[in-house]
């Protein structure tokens, strides 16, 4: 008895000791240099500021056409430095590219290059016999046969080769004019190369094996995924449709400055803490298991950050407090089975084991179908949305790990301390069920009503001419004024974090950007579309304050941040994932239905957000999105836990009817609902007291999606799935 208790003490303490050591690596890191420490987290321009560099056409007047499809094209090229790395179009021929948690604006320049040329040569007849390497230094033996405007697309593809087996190709792509050009190329040069050159360095030579004629050619070589990706990925984003040369390189403060991400910081941790406070007050031992592996998760979670070298912004955040949320749900869910089987008559260890037991299905279902979000975000999205999908993947995957492993390994260690009796875990109390399929039509015109009013809100601020939803600088555009001061102030510092502070109070909006521009006193102030009046009010700030020379002030207009491809792509994702979870939730519940009634609400959480932006007219930036796609994958996660419960009671209380069943199973899950809902929200409101202006627009729709996340999974999904059972069965 004494060797079990001195096991399971000894398991708390390499517990306590994991945490410790995880800490101090996110808060000294393990060398001298910091390496590994949370200081060295790559944070993004919102958070931490970075380099900035402006490009302009060589052609007088591009269309909008070639301007928008550069932004996009380049958009995917600097990704390589930073998935939060932004590219959008200012002016009518200049492009800026920003690239977080980097101040070496030389280093970038020298190694993105000139962005834009990708083409194809072959060799005079003079010099065919000429090897790939001797024929490099020949430049004038090149022959060019097309350019990047004769390319639609180049991609990885897998074939077999004569043995049968799989080997990485490239498939490239012409259109009409190229697949012209390159089919006469290649009937002049069977058995010789074709050279591939990008931003003047050959990257790839094959050989022409046969005549292409219909615009679709195959790249061989000893490629690897990596290589073969290299090349298309090159010829792709190397076919730009116009030359750009490099004006002007800058250091950009961040959106939020230093005080923001320390007082977020401080709001995590103070968060973090209540959340704890809670578990333990809620579920006893248990829930001091729950804090153990929640500190644990947050203190790997750190260390991961740093050595996968992910660039963590606002929308990352967001992520991983969904990733907290879903942790501290999963335990929940475990918990409030332990208390059900205790109920049931189960001893405390046969409670426990089972208990785990049967919440695992439903952990791992709401956990993939959040899962396979995030890998579409990813695969799909671009810029923010792609690092909102790693954060919010390493969050999940982590999440899962602490709670089915961890939370188990300390709630067996507890148990074999001595904390046996059914007094430390609780015990489930029997509730009647609830009438809520009966009340079903009061909570859909509940509903209603507040989506209605959304709908109604945009109308009216439509009419007043101030525009459906209050849409930021990163979804319009808006104003770029240069401004000379008279000293140099850096952005990043606490000096600019003052002037920040004073602009976002005389402009009345927290969308305020700031960026130094190199070997100059002068700093450019982004802001949203602003009336005369707060143009005024800015101007009569910078001269009584800082004594600027407002003649000298330059003003230009400035595009979206998140151009139409990126929302194209955006929305494209969020549909693919819609229907990937779809699938997912009908293969594991046998039944379309339930498929179907998780989307709506879905849909319905969107729309009620939705409301609160247009009423309370929070700016619509490059977070709603983030926003939008933490809010899914919370309200997921809820409604598979109700329809794992419903699936489980079918087979048990299969005498009772339908809606008896549905009304259980909604009743019986509802304090694990609550109380997941209590936590998550508790956290993003303390975030909200705490935080400084964009924290804030940030955390109110989240409350607001909480909120109605909460609402769609206890009172639409299980009601909506009932109701087209009943359809079915009538037909």
């Amino acid at each position: 008895m004494e060797n079990k208790k001195g096991r399971s003490l000894v398991g708390i303490l390499l517990v306590i000791i994991a945490i410790v050591a995880c800490a101090f690596v996110s808060w000294k890191g393990v060398d001298e240099s910091g390496q590994g420490s949370a200081r060295n987290i790559k944070l993004g321009l919102d958070l931490a500021g970075g380099v900035s560099i402006t490009y302009e056409a060589d052609q007088e007047n591009p269309s909008a056409e070639d301007m928008s499809d550069t932004v996009y094209k380049l958009q995917k090229r600097v990704e390589v430095y930073s998935t939060e790395a932004q590219v959008y179009q200012e002016g009518d021929n200049r492009i800026n590219v920003e690239i977080p948690g980097v101040y070496d604006a030389d280093k970038i320049l020298s190694e993105l290059g000139n962005p834009g040329t990708v083409e194809f040569y072959e060799i005079t007849e003079a010099e065919s016999g000429e090897t790939g390497e001797e024929s490099e230094t020949a430049s004038q033996a090149f022959n060019l046969v097309m350019d990047g405007n004769d390319i639609v697309d180049a991609q990885v593809m897998t074939q077999s080769d004569s043995y049968g087996n799989p080997e990485y190709v490239v498939e490239l792509t012409m259109n009409s004019e190229g697949a012209q050009k390159f089919k006469k190329a290649t009937e002049r040069n069977i058995g010789k190369p074709i050279y591939i050159i990008y931003d003047n360095e050959i990257i790839s030579y094959p050989t022409v094996n046969t005549v292409i004629e219909n615009g679709q050619a195959i790249i061989e070589g000893n490629f690897d995924y990596e290589s073969a990706n290299s090349l298309a990925t090159c010829i792709r984003l190397g076919a730009l449709k116009l030359n750009l040369n490099e004006i002007r390189s800058n250091v950009v403060g961040a959106k939020l400055g230093e005080e923001a991400v320390s007082t977020s910081l401080k709001a995590g941790a103070v968060g973090l803490a209540l959340i704890i406070i809670f578990m333990i007050i809620m579920y006893a031992v248990p829930g001091v298991a729950a804090g153990l592996a929640l500190m644990l998760y947050v203190a790997v979670m750190l260390c991961l950050l740093n050595g996968l070298d992910v660039t963590l912004t606002l929308p990352g955040i967001a992520g991983i407090i969904l990733s907290i949320g879903m942790a501290v749900d999963a335990n929940v869910i475990i918990f409030t089975r332990i208390r059900e089987e205790i109920a049931a008559g189960r001893n405390v260890r046969e409670a426990i084991r089972t208990g785990f037991n049967k919440a695992r299905t439903a952990i791992l279902d709401g956990n993939i179908t959040t899962l396979i979000a995030a890998a579409v975000l990813y695969i799909k999205g671009s810029g923010t949305i792609k690092g909102f999908a790693i954060t919010l993947a390493l969050g999940i995957v982590l999440s899962m790990i602490t709670a089915l492993l961890i939370t188990r390994f300390i709630v067996s260690m507890f148990y074999g301390l001595g904390f046996k009796d059914q007094k430390y875990y609780g015990k489930q109390k029997d509730r009647s069920p609830i009438a809520f399929v009966s009340k079903a039509k009061i909570f859909y015109i509940i509903s209603a009503v507040v989506i209605i009013a959304g709908f109604i809100g945009m109308g009216v601020n439509s009419s007043k001419g101030n525009g459906a939803m209050n849409y930021s600088l990163d979804f319009t555009g808006g104003t770029s004024m240069t401004v000379s001061f008279n000293e140099n102030i850096p952005v990043t510092g606490e000096e600019g974090a003052e002037l920040l502070e004073k602009i976002t109070e005389a402009v009345g909006t927290g969308d305020v950007q700031l960026q130094n521009v190199q070997n100059s006193n002068d700093i450019i102030i982004k802001t949203q579309i602003l009336s005369q009046e707060q143009r005024s009010d800015l101007k009569d700030l910078l001269v009584s304050e800082y004594g600027v020379d407002e003649s000298l002030i330059e003003e230009q207009n400035i595009s979206a941040v998140v151009s139409d491809e990126m929302q194209k792509d955006a929305v494209i994702a969020v549909i693919i994932a819609g229907i990937c979870m779809l699938i997912y939730i009908w293969f594991r519940f046998k039944d379309i239905k339930f498929g179907a009634s998780a989307v709506v609400a879905l849909l319905h959480d969107v729309l009620c957000v939705l409301t609160v932006y247009a009423l309370v007219r929070i700016p619509v930036g490059n977070t709603f999105i983030a926003c939008m796609l933490t809010i899914v994958g919370y309200s997921i996660n809820a409604t598979i836990v109700i329809f794992d419960r419903i699936r489980e009671n079918r087979q048990i209380m299969y005498r009772e009817s339908l809606e008896n069943i549905v009304n259980k199973s909604i009743t019986q899950t509802l304090s694990r609902s609550i109380n997941t809902s209590l936590t998550t929200f508790i956290s993003v409101l303390v975030l909200y007291i705490m935080g400084v202006a964009s924290i804030r627009e940030f955390a109110l729709p989240l409350m607001a999606g909480i909120i109605a996340g909460t609402w769609s999974s206890i009172f639409i999904t299980g009601t909506l799935w009932y109701g087209m059972k009943k359809i079915g069965k009538k037909n």
